[in-house]
């Protein structure tokens, strides 16, 4: 090969490198060019949503206005309890000889429930009862001394007539009649209070035994065998005795400021802690005048009629009892949220809710409804409440008004 073709094989080896790196130049300006104006595109995207979001505001939740019932109810705390219950107690003191029954037997009136030592009181009848034939014999003698007073008498007065007897004679044996009707006297008087002696005597050995007053259910035995009671100034209980479990009763405490709610023959149910799913139905039976005072609280007890004949409830059981106050029917109502609501306030539209001064007019109570995109208050006059939802009585709402009663935040 020449010098000149080596020169010119070499001038266009050189040019078409030159050429291919042109190439590549290019294509890499167009690549990036292309991305660049893709990340752009990206960043005015992200702009605009954020826009959009911004424009499109919160969203509220809302709840539409209706027409239902409305039952005002009143809520009370209690206690279960026996329609009647007995404290069997014994009037006499000395040792238990004897027990028939225990928790939860059955007795029925007249059953023997216990039996005190008896002999203390069996020797005091033995001893009234002598006491009384004593004193039964002294009539006796006493009569027997009158008749002979009385023949004494007549024949000394016969005598005084024939001039065979004197005066002081007389008068003596009628001193002698008169002290023979004392004694008399005195020995049916003393018969009587020998008999008295007897009676009590005999009263206080009848209750050494204890019987049941009442058909029924020992609630407790509060004695053991052969413990020694003593029937002083307080009278010792033996038993507690409840009459008939499947009718009960519950007295419950309720506040001054509901009294004026509560009244006889009013509907309620209660629940107890030991059944929390189940409502026992019940009913109003009285409301006490009689003010209880704890804490600086007044409250006023009512008594609830209860039907126990599935024998679930016991006594002293703790009720929270809710009293049908009143029931109103068909009334338009809002949810209770509804009237709690307050709209969200836009940045920059006015000072913090704890800054804010509150009017008049933001006392009254109020419900708000969405125009447009925004919350608009309406004022409204409440009535009767059940805690959930509240009675409108009057204000620019209607059954299907949409109220509005939460904001949801934006993700």
């Amino acid at each position: 090969m020449t010098a000149a073709s080596a020169t010119k094989a070499t001038t266009e080896d050189v040019q078409r490198a030159l050429g291919a790196g042109k190439v590549s130049v290019v294509r890499r300006v167009v690549v990036w060019s292309t991305i660049a104006l893709a990340i752009a595109g990206a960043g005015v995207g992200v702009k605009r949503w954020r826009a959009a979001v911004a424009n499109r505001g919160p969203t509220f939740v809302s709840e539409a206005a209706k027409r239902a019932d409305v039952q005002v109810t009143v809520t009370a705390t209690g206690t279960l309890e026996a329609v009647t219950t007995v404290d069997v107690g014994a009037e006499v003191t000395g040792r238990v000889l004897k027990l028939t029954v225990d928790d939860n037997d059955p007795v029925k009136k007249g059953m023997v429930l216990a039996i005190i030592d008896p002999e203390p009181y069996q020797a005091s009848v033995d001893q009234a009862a002598a006491q009384v034939g004593a004193a039964e014999a002294s009539i006796l003698q006493a009569k027997a001394t009158l008749a002979e007073a009385d023949i004494n008498l007549a024949r000394i007065t016969t005598l005084r007539a024939q001039g065979l007897a004197n005066q002081a004679d007389v008068d003596t044996n009628t001193a002698n009649q008169l002290r023979a009707k004392a004694n008399i006297a005195a020995a049916i008087a003393s018969t009587s209070l020998a008999r008295g002696q007897l009676k009590y005597a005999q009263s206080r050995l009848d209750k050494s035994t204890i019987y049941s007053p009442i058909d029924g259910l020992v609630l407790s035995r509060q004695v053991s065998l052969g413990q020694t009671v003593t029937a002083g100034f307080q009278t010792p209980v033996l038993f507690r005795l409840a009459q008939d479990l499947t009718q009960m009763r519950l007295k419950a405490d309720v506040d001054e400021a509901d009294v004026a709610h509560v009244k006889g023959g009013a509907e309620a149910w209660f629940t107890v802690e030991a059944y929390p799913e189940r409502k026992f139905v019940s009913k109003v039976v009285s409301l006490g005048n009689d003010p209880k005072t704890s804490s600086n609280v007044v409250t006023y007890q009512a008594v609830l009629s209860v039907d126990n004949s599935e024998r679930l409830l016991r006594p002293g059981m703790t009720c929270t009892a809710t009293i049908v106050a009143e029931t109103k029917k068909n009334v338009l109502v809002v949810p209770n949220a509804a009237l709690r609501f307050v709209p969200p306030t836009a940045p920059g539209a006015g000072p913090p809710p704890e800054q804010k001064t509150i009017t008049e007019a933001d006392k009254k109570p109020k419900v708000y409804v969405l125009r447009g995109n925004t919350p608009t208050p309406i004022e409204v006059k409440t009535g009767a409440t059940d805690g959930i939802v509240t009675e409108i009585v009057s204000g620019d709402v209607a059954a299907g008004t949409a109220v509005l009663t939460d904001v949801k935040e934006q993700p």
